[in-house]
């Protein structure tokens, strides 16, 4: 395996959410190879507007987040469920880097999508919006195995997700698909 840079996406901005937990527990849990960093600046971004996205004017928020996302092989978000949908920061953020269309940071970009959430199916439908807003980006979406984890509220309640055990098996047989799936697409990329 070739070591693979990936950036880490928080859908909640809480700092305590447990979403941002499950993000610290697969930066802690990636196999090796895979490099998780988590990226904090996306809260800083403005609504898009296509008035500001304006070379040489952009701001430094969106100049920052871009680089980062066009660094990085890789993209994984973790996300909770927003009223049934993804977050709106999450959301805008995939706007930003979906421009400049055909060019963008984001395009043919690997992205794997999962999260937690209170609800009894773990943010599926926030994971399912995410995944269709990053594929009509220009990403190439990575369909792994699902991992929504429900009831998030009350399992982590006391636990940190990097002290769950069972979480911890999963979760690190995600990344160990992930890091496989991201293997072979740059295979068949290269055929």
């Amino acid at each position: 395996m070739t070591d693979k840079s990936v950036l880490v996406l928080v859908g909640s901005l809480r700092a305590a959410s447990t979403n941002r937990q499950l993000a610290e527990a697969a930066v802690a849990l990636a196999p090796e190879g895979l490099a998780l960093e988590l990226f904090d600046g996306h809260h800083a971004l403005p609504l898009y507007n296509e008035d500001v996205d304006v070379e040489g004017g952009l701001p430094e928020s969106v100049v920052a987040y871009r680089r980062a996302v066009a660094d990085a092989d890789a993209v994984l978000v973790v996300t909770p469920e927003h009223n049934g949908t993804m977050p709106a920061n999450l959301k805008n953020a995939i706007d930003w880097s979906s421009r400049p269309f055909g060019a963008s940071s984001i395009s043919a970009k690997p992205v794997a999508v999962i999260g937690t959430s209170f609800a009894q199916f773990g943010g599926i439908w926030a994971q399912d919006e995410a995944r269709k807003a990053y594929g009509i980006a220009g990403a190439r979406v990575i369909e792994v195995e699902r991992f929504a984890v429900p009831n998030s509220m009350v399992r982590f309640a006391e636990t940190h997700p990097k002290d769950d055990a069972e979480l911890v098996e999963q979760l690190s047989a995600f990344l160990t698909a992930f890091a496989a799936a991201l293997d072979e697409a740059d295979e068949q990329q290269a055929a």
